[in-house]
């Protein structure tokens, strides 16, 4: 990895790449890839969104473990416009991915850094999507799996990880629970801890959204984009890759960045709206995927929002489940209700007036329906 080195997202420290790396040394923070040489996805014909340009801290086209990921459709929402009074709505269909979630996004360079760094053996946590999308990439690149998850996950992830071979380790209570046993597992194994919420490695394939979008509106990039915020790796890496394009003088101006939340599970929100929050017991969302108690990139999420100009908001459970059916119905698009809240949470920012009528939004569909089904009326 000679043209990269990893820097603390906070004190900015410097640290020598390792795909083990998670946090400095110094603050105990999260790390996030700088460049130091030149690096880009589009090498050697590669397809998908390695075609893009972007820098990626990958060496050989060898390496990469890709099923031609990215690349996803953006559909008009003329209907879902008309409710909410905008004129302009997009959805970017990105469960159109490999494994039916943005998250292929992440993974196909996370997985490709770890398999030119031979590692071939893998820890993560997840909810279900990341977890799936691990589990398969790990499949394609010949390295071996253990994913934890709750054990309140959706059936249909859970099936779709053990389909890809990977050791399911459920776990009882909350999301977590699930963390702190991956943890203490990597521990007593001596492996790698693939987390998709910590590795900066993942990060850099989701700022890859960016890139498509420049590509996708040429005519000029959307207002605002407003996306479901567990973690926040969709929202920190397009706000990564949406500078990276400032400063090479590819766009002007970036983007307002949305970020939602479920009003059961709401720490972002409520450290935007400067007021306190813990989580209660027994409190659970529909919305799983972004049931995140104690995001680990808390202040990168919080500072992708008002760097943009943008807000964070949190959506009630009725308005999550309601916005998952009047997608189905009136736009043919069957969204998790993990994507759903995203919508939940523009149409309360479009009623507040800090999305104009006028403006032009997008909203990604992060994950498929059929992954997670709410009960249908």
């Amino acid at each position: 990895m000679a043209h990269i080195r990893l820097r603390c997202v906070e004190c900015g420290a410097s640290h020598r790449a390792d795909v083990r790396a998670l946090y400095c040394n110094t603050c105990k923070l999260p790390l996030e890839v700088e460049y130091t040489g030149v690096g880009a996805l589009s090498r050697s014909g590669l397809g998908g969104l390695w075609r893009l340009g972007a820098p990626a801290p990958v060496h050989s086209p060898s390496h990469v473990v890709s099923m031609g990921e990215g690349m996803t459709a953006v559909a008009l929402l003329e209907r879902s416009g008309l409710l909410l009074g905008l004129a302009s709505l997009f959805g970017k269909l990105e469960f159109q991915s490999p494994t039916g979630s943005f998250k292929d996004r992440g993974t196909t360079v996370l997985m490709s850094a770890l398999k030119e760094a031979g590692v071939d053996e893998i820890v993560e946590d997840s909810s279900g999507n990341a977890g799936a999308s691990i589990a398969a990439y790990a499949a394609r690149a010949g390295i071996t799996a253990h994913i934890f998850a709750p054990a309140s996950a959706p059936a249909p992830k859970v099936q779709q990880l053990r389909v890809y071979g990977a050791h399911v380790h459920l776990i009882e209570g909350s999301r977590e629970a699930a963390t702190q046993a991956a943890k203490a597992f990597v521990e007593q194994r001596g492996l790698v801890y693939a987390s998709h919420n910590l590795s900066p490695f993942f990060l850099e394939g989701t700022k890859t959204f960016a890139y498509e979008l420049v590509d996708q509106f040429p005519e000029g990039l959307p207002d605002h984009v407003v996306l479901p915020v567990g973690n926040g790796s969709l929202l920190i890496g397009a706000w990564i890759g949406f500078r990276e394009l400032q400063a090479s003088g590819r766009v002007k101006r970036l983007p307002k960045l949305h970020a939602v939340q479920a009003e059961v599970v709401q720490p972002i929100a409520a450290a935007y709206m400067g007021r306190p929050w813990r989580p209660q017991a027994g409190a659970r969302t529909a919305a799983g995927g972004i049931a995140v108690a104690q995001p680990p990139r808390l202040r990168q999420a919080l500072r992708a929002v008002r760097e943009t100009g943008g807000a964070c908001v949190a959506a009630s459970e009725e308005a999550i489940l309601r916005w998952q059916r009047l997608l189905a119905r009136e736009e043919g698009v069957y969204a998790e209700p993990t994507s759903a809240a995203a919508f939940a949470g523009l149409e309360l920012l479009a009623r507040q007036g800090v999305i104009g009528a006028r403006d032009v939004v997008l909203v990604p569909v992060t994950g498929m329906g059929l992954k997670d089904m709410a009960p249908a009326e």
